[in-house]
C-alpha cells in the first residue's frame, strides 16, 4: 500500500515542520475533551498491553520486596497510570505513582478523571528537575513529540535514574496504520485535535532504526534493550536491569 500523495512515511517528520494541535495553547475545556477521546483510543486499541506486560516480566525478574516507584512522563489525562495501579492492585504489588506533564492543564484533567481514593500524584513541570528516587520510568505516545535530541537526552536521562528499569510506549511509522487510524477518527467522531494530531503522530513517530540510532545517541548498548513491535502500530523500547 501506497502512502497518501504528499506524505512521506519513510522519514520522520521533526515536531519542528509540523505541529501538532494539542501542543499548542488552547483552553482547558479544548483539552481535557481531547484527552477524554484519547483515553477511549487507547482503550480499544489495548494500547495498555506493552506496558502492563513488561511490568509482568520486571516484577517476575527482580522480585516486589520493595513498592515500585514509577514515574510516567508526560502523563496527559493519567489513564495508563491509572491502569498500572490497577494492575498493582491485582498482582499484590506495592506501588507508589507519579504523572509528570509540563502542560499545566494535563495534571488538573487527570486529577479530574481518577477516582478520589486514588494515590496517584500529579505534577506540573518538566521530568529532567524530578529529584526523588525512581524504579522505573514509563512513558506512552510522548516521545514523538520530542525532537530526536530531545529523545536522546530523555533516554539517557532514564538509564541515570531508573534504578529498576524504563519502558517507551510509542507509536511506529507506518502506513496502514496512519490510513487506518484517519478512517476511526472519523467514524468515532472524535475530537478535533484527536483527528488531526492522531495522522501528525504517525508522521512523527519511529521505526527500529531510529531508535537505535538515538540509543547509540545515549550511550545505551543495543544488547541492553529490547525492541518490540506490538498490535496494533506499536514499536516499544524496554531497558530491564537485573535480568
Amino acid at each position: 500500500m501506497r502512502s497518501d500523495p504528499g506524505v512521506d512515511l519513510s522519514r520522520r517528520a521533526m515536531p519542528s515542520e509540523l505541529a501538532e494541535w494539542m501542543d499548542e495553547p488552547c483552553s482547558y475545556e479544548e483539552f481535557r475533551a481531547c484527552l477524554v477521546d484519547l483515553g477511549q483510543l487507547n482503550r480499544l486499541t489495548l494500547s495498555y498491553r506493552p506496558t502492563l506486560a513488561f511490568l509482568d516480566r520486571l516484577v517476575a525478574t527482580t522480585g516486589r520486596a520493595e513498592p515500585l516507584r514509577i514515574v510516567d512522563v508526560g502523563s496527559g489525562g493519567g489513564d495508563m497510570l491509572r491502569r498500572v495501579e490497577r494492575w498493582a492492585r491485582r498482582r499484590g504489588v506495592a506501588v507508589t505513582l507519579t504523572g509528570i506533564d509540563l502542560n499545566p492543564h494535563a495534571a488538573r484533567a487527570a486529577r479530574e478523571l481518577t477516582r478520589a481514593a486514588s494515590a496517584i500524584r500529579w505534577l506540573t513541570g518538566d521530568a529532567f528537575t524530578y529529584a526523588e528516587p525512581v524504579d522505573v520510568v514509563i512513558s506512552s505516545l510522548f516521545t514523538h513529540h520530542l525532537e530526536e535530541v530531545e529523545v536522546v537526552r530523555y533516554l539517557a536521562w532514564s538509564e541515570a535514574v531508573a534504578r529498576r528499569g524504563w519502558f517507551v510506549n510509542d507509536l511506529c511509522r507506518e502506513v496502514v496504520p496512519f490510513r487506518l487510524f484517519g478512517l476511526l477518527a472519523k467514524t468515532m467522531r472524535w475530537h478535533r485535535f484527536v483527528q488531526h494530531d492522531g495522522p501528525v503522530s504517525f508522521r512523527r513517530s519511529f521505526r527500529e532504526e531510529d531508535w537505535e540510532r538515538m540509543l547509540r545517541g545515549a550511550g545505551i548498548g543495543a544488547a541492553e534493550v529490547r525492541l518490540e513491535r506490538w498490535t496494533p502500530a506499536r514499536l516499544c523500547v524496554e531497558r530491564r536491569r537485573g535480568r
